[in-house]
């Protein structure tokens, strides 16, 4: 726990002659922090920074001061009206109660007890996406009405995920879907990209954390091969519904069992917009579907 510590203005004494006296100002503002990084969370976004404000001078460090304002995704720009979230003393704060697919700019500023207040940190964009935790979706070989996944299906038109329209486990045998399981040989699994939009890769080439390590999607390297699901590892897809219609979803398997796949997900429902996933290298599994169903 921090001891927050008052601040003074010291008289420093020449020691040897007393003829002067220097007055040390401490008013200057503290440094605004180095660094300010991101996760998109289910309505909500999670932000740290680099701690640099309060290493640099403990005695003078009050808190630490959370904006936020408007995002222009296409345009990339920041609105110029900005509000407090919040502030804190540790160099982490969650934004909640946040309305998901819409985009967010967000800076901290660092606080001294003196009353004082540093520039904002670099600006950071992010955007909240629903998600769900351990969901249950069979091979097809072992039940075909469950074994198709689609993350999202805008029923109303309206552009907002909505309980009944995300994370929708239907039949394998519809072409709408996002992707099907399939039971291979030796009982592996595999993930295939169905509805004819819907593409996809491998997060990375070796497992990830959690389905929040998941956090902004690459531009290029999506395939339409089937993929092996494997335990830990997280996966991207891209999913393009119409001429101006992008999505991206992401993906993380928490257990592989001889008739099922259990798993994570997370979709942006905002078009367009990559926040879902850090860049990553990406290692992608050549594998066609032959005599799947």
């Amino acid at each position: 726990m921090r001891v927050l510590r008052y601040g003074v203005l010291a008289l420093i004494v020449g020691a040897a002659s007393c003829e002067t006296n220097q007055l040390t100002d401490n008013t200057l503002p503290l440094d605004a922090p180095n660094s300010l990084t991101s996760v998109s969370l289910n309505a909500a976004i999670a932000l740290s920074w680099s701690d640099n404000a309060y290493q640099s001078d403990p005695n003078r460090f009050d808190a630490y001061r959370v904006y936020s304002t408007s995002y222009d995704l296409d345009h990339g720009f920041c609105g110029t009206s900005w509000n407090v979230e919040g502030s804190t003393v540790a160099p982490e704060f969650v934004v909640g109660a946040l309305t998901n697919g819409v985009p967010r700019c967000y800076g901290v500023t660092a606080l001294g007890i003196d009353g004082t207040e540093s520039d904002r940190s670099p600006l950071r964009q992010d955007t909240p996406r629903p998600d769900a935790r351990n969901v249950l979706v069979y091979a097809y070989q072992v039940d075909s009405l469950q074994s198709g996944f689609r993350f999202w299906d805008d029923l109303n038109g309206d552009g907002r995920g909505q309980p009944g329209e995300l994370g929708l486990i239907q039949n394998g045998n519809r072409t709408d879907i996002d992707f099907w399981i399939y039971r291979g040989t030796a009982d592996s699994m595999w993930i295939v990209p169905e509805f004819s939009g819907t593409s996809m890769q491998y997060y990375s080439g070796a497992p990830v954390s959690d389905l929040t390590s998941i956090d902004f999607a690459p531009a290029t390297g999506y395939s339409r091969n089937m993929f092996l699901a494997l335990p830990g590892f997280g996966y991207v897809f891209q999913i393009i519904d119409g001429p101006t219609a992008l999505h991206y979803a992401a993906l993380r398997v928490t257990s592989v069992g001889r008739n099922y796949v259990i798993f994570d997900w997370s979709v942006q429902t905002d078009p367009g917009n990559p926040e879902l996933l850090r860049s990553a290298a990406v290692a992608a599994i050549s594998s066609q579907v032959q005599g799947a169903r």
